[in-house]
């Protein structure tokens, strides 16, 4: 079977086993439950299977392991893989036994998917934090900058700065050097003695120890962030505190990154509890509070491939009822938990980055809501009714983290629709209800 995008005439509205998210984890649920011969419907709103980690394009060099498992997925008879695809909200008309049914579209169409099971491996997306002149073009996320590159963007000799925290800024600056640009600045907010005390710990686990080699580079500085973006058509200069002092750095891109937020708006939507790590909580083999739906990779905590790959696994496995090989791995989740929770120590975002907004910054870029206009608001369900933060096109899902953090608020999940939506593919959910 060929994993490219799909766009069947007649979409199957039922399977066995529906896996939201085509990343690591997404992967491996497929690929361990396929040789039970139960229909697979692996869902992705990317071109090609990989997540942001895999994610294949004109400037990516994709993994072995990675090719593996596209591979292993076109050979699956029994998986099919719809990219292009994605969850805009709740389905109706699900069966007694069933996980709950979804409604998704693609670029043609929409159509209500029922299934007997549900692995949701929704990943994580960057945590965006506002600060003077983030809004400005040339400003990304770090892994957003990876994506860029991945997909074409020409960024050769060009001047980049990234800032935030934790290894993602290595691999964006790893990706950009490669790219051609050339890294002036990695401003870690972390102190050196989180740094030295995470590397102390990597031998842990060597692959990783081997992978951050590399990716080591003399612009690093520790105790270091961003202050402020400046230009008028796009950035031109980043002003960085630096230990007691500032320094201010010419610059064609700034790629800020503060951390990773798991996806949990379609879980939490679901029912699904969160753990103390925000994610998506499981039990022993996956499975969430909510009957026939299991959670696996970042959306249950980020803590790196590895990570994803044995959750993904197990779910898989349990998803088909076998608990037995789903168990096997616990052991091996147990150690990347581990890892996870190193990165959760180390690199944990200090109490000052609050303070980086002025009143006049926009903290949700598709309403236009200023810092100022939230100070006065005491909670999340308080700041929607009287500024139309998080109603926009994103749905909260970058102003929703970002007031998280500045002001203690819990963004309440959606109650239906995950995003905009065609008319039409809403017109359709009733008609397909009647037909699962």
């Amino acid at each position: 079977m060929n994993s490219a995008p799909q766009s069947p005439a007649a979409p199957i509205q039922r399977c066995d086993i529906l896996i939201i998210g085509a990343g690591p984890a997404g992967m491996a649920a497929a690929l361990a439950a396929a040789p039970s011969g139960a229909a697979i419907v692996l869902v992705d709103d990317n071109p090609a299977p990989g997540g942001q980690i895999w994610r294949d394009g004109p400037g990516a060099h994709l993994p072995p392991l990675a090719r593996t498992h596209r591979e292993r997925l076109a050979a699956a008879p029994n998986v099919r893989v719809l990219t292009g695809t994605r969850v805009v909200g709740l389905g109706g008309g699900a069966q007694p036994g069933d996980a709950p049914a979804l409604l998704l579209e693609d670029g043609e169409r929409g159509w209500t998917q029922h299934c007997g099971r549900l692995i949701l491996c929704t990943g994580a997306r960057e945590l965006l934090l506002p600060f003077p002149g983030w809004t400005l073009p040339g400003v990304t996320g770090a892994g957003g900058l990876q994506a860029l590159i991945k997909a074409g963007l020409p960024v050769r000799g060009q001047r980049i700065v990234i800032a935030g925290t934790g290894p993602l800024l290595l691999a964006a600056a790893h990706t950009a050097r490669e790219a051609g640009a050339q890294v002036l600045r990695i401003a870690e907010q972390a102190p050196w003695s989180q740094l030295v005390g995470f590397g102390l710990q990597l031998p842990r686990w060597p692959a990783k120890a081997v992978q951050a080699l590399p990716l080591l580079h003399p612009a690093l500085r520790a105790a270091s962030h961003v202050l402020e973006a400046t230009g008028t058509q796009q950035v031109q200069s980043v002003r960085l505190q630096r230990g007691a002092g500032e320094e201010v750095l010419a610059c064609d891109r700034l790629a800020c990154g503060f951390g990773l937020v798991p996806h949990t708006h379609l879980g939490q939507m679901l029912g699904c509890e969160l753990n103390d790590r925000l994610g998506l909580a499981v039990d022993a083999v996956q499975a969430t509070a909510v009957p026939g739906v299991f959670a696996a990779g970042e959306c249950t905590g980020f803590g790196g491939s590895e990570k994803a790959l044995v959750e993904g696994a197990m779910a898989g496995h349990a998803a088909v009822g076998d608990t037995t090989a789903a168990l096997a791995l616990a052991p091996q989740r147990a150690r990347w938990q581990g890892f996870a929770d190193a990165l959760h120590h180390h690199f944990a975002l200090s109490p000052r980055l609050r303070s980086l907004p002025r009143p006049d910054t926009l903290v949700c870029r598709c309403e236009d809501v200023r810092h100022a206009d939230l100070s006065e608001r005491g909670s999340w369900i308080d700041a929607k009714l009287h500024t139309r933060c998080g109603m926009g096109p994103c749905q909260g899902r970058v102003c929703g983290a970002a007031t998280q953090f500045l002001f203690g608020w819990t963004p309440a999940p959606a109650r239906h629709l995950l995003a905009p939506a065609r008319v039409a593919t809403l017109a359709s959910c009733s008609n397909d209800e009647s037909t699962p």
